[in-house]
């Protein structure tokens, strides 16, 4: 195909950052192949692809504005009427671009709902086939698949025997699904220890700033060599010391890479990105998962079953904790290269 008619919309959900961070290695296999991508997104998803990938073209879609509730099956249904509209809007817009592009051969969204196209082949990625909510699962999940079904495809980021995903992946036979691997936008390298304890937070608020307040408590007399990553996408990267403590607001991906790689232990939240992340780079990681956020919960006692990652509870947490990790094989799996087939399903015509 020629340079100029073979672009592809990759759209990421902007909820907490760990669908735009897997999209990086989607992104930069798509360049290897000869590709175009083009980055839809809005918040910090956008404006965090924008300074991975300064370079490429850029289209702004409506905000979802999910916001947190400490009730988040009751705090969905709420804000479920604003998610349709923007769902609907953001299908209109990215319609009308393909409509006004003819170069556009391909969509490729990360959970968001309304960017697929009659006009050209689109996919969807999730590991997420099933929606946890405890007792309401069996609807979240049918209406999820449901979804997932008006695509041509979904892509599973996971091994074919859903290793870090557990029950999220079991797919029904209705739905075309293809495990991909684990993505991981890291590459692992043997650097010198020189950090006791990597925190890295992430999430929406408030949790956000409670698991900080919490960590720092727990660390702010500790002798040790630690570095605090507290996820808050800002014009400007900034980067400070206090006591023991080196912090970061945020960082992009070659220096988080270095500072993971760096690291003896890692902290995070037990999302699926982070997991990838983690695994490629075989650390020893210790979870806290965000409070009633099903999903993070089940991976958590999931790879704690598995005797791969210990967890606790933000308010039962304490430093002591991280001894644990001692007695857990820690994350591990092969880095996974994009295979090149997988994009044939761009390389034909617009449907349209």
């Amino acid at each position: 195909m020629n340079a100029t008619q073979n672009k592809i919309i990759v759209a990421p959900l902007n909820w907490g950052l760990g669908h735009a961070t897997r999209c990086v290695p989607i992104i930069n296999a798509l360049l290897e192949n000869n590709f175009t991508p083009i980055i839809a997104s809005d918040g910090n998803a956008f404006t965090f692809l924008r300074k991975e990938f300064p370079n490429l073209e850029y289209l702004e879609i409506p905000t979802y504005a999910i916001s947190y509730h400490r009730n988040l099956k009751l705090g969905f249904i709420f804000q479920l009427p604003r998610i349709i509209k923007a769902v609907r809007k953001e299908h209109q817009i990215i319609n009308n671009f393909i409509l006004k592009n003819k170069e556009v051969v391909g969509l490729i969204s990360d959970n968001r709902f309304g960017v697929r196209s009659n006009l050209i082949p689109s996919v969807y990625i999730t590991h997420q086939v099933n929606v946890l909510s405890g007792s309401t699962t069996f609807f979240t999940s049918y209406f999820h698949q449901k979804i997932i079904k008006k695509f041509d495809e979904c892509w599973i980021p996971d091994t074919t025997n859903s290793t870090f995903s557990g029950k999220l992946s079991l797919t029904p036979k209705n739905i075309n699904t293809n495990f991909i691997g684990v993505l991981s936008r890291f590459k692992k390298q043997e650097l010198p220890k020189n950090i006791a304890v990597l925190v890295i937070i992430s999430g929406p608020e408030p949790n956000r700033t409670l698991l900080e307040n919490k960590l720092l408590s727990a660390f702010k007399n500790d002798i040790r060599n630690i570095v605090f990553v507290l996820g808050k996408v800002e014009a400007v990267q900034k980067k400070w010391i206090s006591g023991n403590i080196t912090f970061y607001n945020y960082v992009l991906s070659e220096e988080l890479q270095n500072l993971v790689n760096s690291s003896e232990i890692v902290i995070c939240r037990s999302g699926y990105s982070s997991i990838m992340d983690l695994a490629v780079l075989g650390k020893k990681v210790f979870f806290i998962p965000t409070k009633n956020q099903d999903e993070q919960e089940y991976l958590a006692e999931f790879l704690e079953q598995k005797k791969l990652a210990p967890f606790s509870k933000t308010e039962d947490f304490s430093k002591e904790e991280i001894l644990k990790t001692a007695n857990y094989k820690g994350l591990k799996t092969a880095e996974t290269k994009l295979n090149s087939k997988l994009f044939s399903l761009f390389e034909g015509k617009r449907k349209l």
